[in-house]
């Protein structure tokens, strides 16, 4: 990408998640924007090394929060750490997630299964509670979830995480319906598998490389910056009359036959 397609010079935003992956990528294009960016994830280490990343970067100016997507007091203490650094808060995007049950529906343990839908859909609910409190409800802003195409979709293994992900298209639309008219523009994104750290074990399976390159119009894995344009779009001034939309971010693959 060689040119920014939209000037976001003084908003604030917030990626959760955003130490790597498509929260990195997305975090990087908003600097480039002009947005001053918060990031967040649960490990302060990984959490320094992007912050020096991005700080690196011309842009705004980045700060690093530790926190849970998972836990309400962090969401609530996140908010108000971004608030107390920018005394604003214009974008959220909401793309901290797990998956740490792989197998059938029926395999699954109480404590994975409580934890997927608390940092996969609870979280984004409760950011977004907060972020409406802080500043959006007088302010307007946008929101955008980070879904996936495996919320339209069921596959082998990846029962619990699509249960979320299919949760989570609807919250961004019930969201958009009830936020609207505060001028809080709620959208998802639907990436099918990206190449990264959290998509290794499907980008490195052999059957899904095999299903990719014969189904996928593309022939090829999506990059965490295909995702993050897409981001890019829906928080910035060119998507001002999209609401409660959740695009596929997948090449086309998600008409065909599946993996």
């Amino acid at each position: 990408m060689t040119e920014t397609p939209a000037q976001l010079s003084g908003r604030v935003a917030l990626v959760t998640g955003g130490t790597r992956g498509i929260g990195l990528a997305t975090a990087r294009l908003l600097l480039r924007g002009g947005c001053s960016v918060a990031i967040s994830a649960r490990k302060p280490e990984e959490l320094e090394l992007a912050r020096q990343d991005l700080a690196a970067r011309p842009g705004g100016e980045v700060i690093a929060i530790p926190a849970n997507a998972g836990s309400p007091d962090d969401c609530r203490r996140l908010i108000g750490e971004v608030m107390g650094a920018f005394s604003r808060l214009d974008i959220l995007v909401n793309n901290a997630a797990t998956n740490p049950h792989f197998g059938p529906l029926v395999g699954v343990e109480p404590w994975a299964w409580e934890k997927t839908f608390a940092v996969n859909l609870q979280g984004p609910l409760l950011l977004v509670r907060e972020a409406h409190r802080a500043w959006m409800a007088e302010h307007g802003g946008r929101v955008v979830n980070v879904s996936s195409v495996g919320g339209s979709s069921p596959a082998p293994g990846l029962g619990v995480y699509n249960l979320t992900k299919a949760a989570l298209n609807m919250l961004t639309r019930q969201l958009a319906l009830e936020l609207g008219p505060d001028g809080v523009l709620v959208n998802a994104v639907a990436p099918g598998v990206v190449r990264t750290d959290f998509a290794r074990p499907l980008v490195e399976n052999p059957a899904i490389q095999a299903a990719t390159e014969r189904h996928n119009p593309l022939g090829r894995f999506a990059e965490p910056e295909d995702v993050a344009r897409v981001i890019y779009f829906l928080v910035s001034d060119p998507s001002s009359y999209v609401n409660g939309a959740v695009i596929p971010v997948d090449a086309g693959y998600s008409v065909g036959p599946g993996l």
